[in-house]
């Protein structure tokens, strides 16, 4: 969920598949990205991915709060140093990929920094860099089903980007250090690879700081050591994952371990002027899950938690894995929303940005089940505080449901707006209605069960629904709630 809302490194991809035989094969390049209806240049084709291991090293930027304060205070143009602030990467990734078709090149997303060396299979192989894309010639062509292992060795500044709806991701300096926030594309700021959700991983990253500060990742913390006036933290994530919600972040933190009454690790990291406003929601995450894993089914990840910034740092909160990002303390109801996105997004997520409503109206729907059983309104009050716009106090907002299909948004700047949340989970709300209670919740089970770390989208929503309730007619659903233009005339 995007609510209202690193380092120059060296890249290593290694295939996961044995080499498929020899003889010359007659390769043709790799897509240059996989034809999202929104974001085309997204991804690549001609391989899948693997795993990445990532070896980076990053120095703060200075803060520009700070700074300017100090330029003024000099007479110096603050503005001589814009952009400093995001601090200096190197790196090294190794990724690992499985040819899907013989190939005489294929690309890497990676928006800006500058790559000093490439290999394949460790030779030297030729790049050249085409905006986002990284096109890699190997000396030799690869063969259809065959495991490679490239390196990319790169360093510089990483970049902010700003998405189509002016909200802000990539890389972001923070007051202490840096964030990583990836959703919809921002991960190719800080490591190259094939950021589109249909082409999930396993990580392994280690990053190295200067002592006194920390590195939060996703996943679980396998050490931590410090030398020579430096630490590394190295974290391992088994489960696969988009790269949209890796994270790294780094600063000054104060962390927590514990474990839910099942042993799941739960793993916090809050900046210490927001502990104090943190410590009671988050002593929650246990309670959350537990009531997570009735409604949703078993959790899809080996640890869970949270990651608490400074409100000034980001514009929105993520569910980056294992442990969502907050700038700032969240209150309840957000830290279910990004919990549940674990299930509906995270482990089952989106074969294209088209699909966005499969993360954010089962998270949305999320809090209005927590409402529910919480002793807060009921879904379907909040359904009927919607539909009759009395949901927000302003008309705008109310309004603003009905402008378009949460199945259709009209382009990439509008992938995180308000049909996609509200609408969407209406729909879910309308098959609830149909099914009832009981089987409504095993069709959320269910759902999370057969697209487990897999990606879906609409189409495969609506069939699924449709065999797990054969005697019931869900067309006017479909025309009027899923794809129909406006306010469907009864609700």
């Amino acid at each position: 969920m995007r609510t209202p809302r690193l380092l120059v490194a060296a890249a290593t991809v290694v295939a996961l598949a044995a080499c498929s035989g020899g003889g010359a094969v007659e390769g043709t390049p790799g897509g240059s990205g996989v034809r999202d209806p929104y974001f085309p240049k997204a991804g690549n084709g001609g391989y899948d991915i693997g795993h990445y291991d990532l070896r980076l090293d990053y120095d703060p930027g200075r803060d520009p709060d700070r700074d300017a304060d100090a330029d003024a205070d000099a007479n110096v143009d603050a503005d001589a140093d814009a952009g400093s602030g995001a601090g200096h990467l190197t790196g090294t990734a190794t990724i690992t990929a499985r040819a899907t078709r013989d190939l005489s090149a294929f690309d890497l997303d990676l928006k800006g920094l500058d790559v000093e060396e490439v290999t394949v299979e460790g030779r030297d192989a030729r790049f050249n860099r085409a905006g986002q894309e990284l096109t890699v010639r190997p000396a030799e062509e690869l063969n259809d089903g065959e495991t490679f292992r490239v390196t990319v060795r790169y360093s510089g500044e990483p970049e902010t980007i700003t998405d189509p709806d002016d909200s802000e991701e990539g890389w972001l300096p923070t007051a202490d250090g840096a964030v990583g926030l990836g959703e919809p594309t921002g991960s190719m700021a800080w490591f190259p690879g094939s950021h589109h959700p249909s082409d999930k991983a396993t990580y392994d990253l280690a990053m190295t700081v200067p002592e006194g500060l920390g590195v939060v990742s996703n996943g679980e913390l396998r050490d931590e050591r410090t030398r020579d006036g430096r630490t590394t933290f190295t974290w391992h994530t088994a489960e696969p994952m988009a790269s949209h919600v890796v994270t790294v972040a780094v600063g000054e933190w104060e962390t927590a371990r514990s474990t839910t009454d099942d042993g799941l690790p739960v793993y916090t990291a809050v900046d210490p002027t927001q502990a104090d406003a943190s410590r009671k929601v988050l002593k929650r995450i246990p309670e959350i899950m537990d009531w997570a894993r009735e409604n949703f089914g078993p959790y899809p990840f080996s640890s869970t938690g949270a990651i608490v910034d400074r409100d000034e740092d980001a514009g929105y909160a993520l569910e980056t894995q294992n442990r969502p990002y907050f700038p700032g303390a969240p209150d309840t109801v957000l830290l279910v929303h990004e919990l549940a996105h674990q299930w509906y997004g995270n482990s089952v997520s989106p074969k294209t940005w088209r699909d966005m409503w499969l993360n954010e109206g089962f998270a949305t729907y999320a809090e209005w089940l927590w409402e529910e059983d919480h002793g807060g309104d009921t879904a379907q009050e909040s359904f009927e505080a919607l539909y009759d716009g009395t949901y927000y106090d302003d008309e705008d907002a109310n309004d603003s449901i009905w402008a378009f299909p949460p199945a259709d948004p009209p382009d990439a700047a509008h992938i995180s707006d308000s049909p996609v949340y509200q609408r969407g989970a209406m729909v879910l709300h309308k098959i609830r209605e149909t099914v009832g209670d009981d089987a409504f919740r095993e069709l959320l089970h269910g759902w999370a069960a057969v697209h487990r770390h897999g990606n879906a989208d609409t189409e495969d929503f609506t069939a699924y629904v449709e065999r797990s309730a054969p005697d019931e007619d869900f067309s006017e659903i479909w025309a009027d709630w899923l794809r129909g233009d406006g306010r469907p005339d009864s609700p």
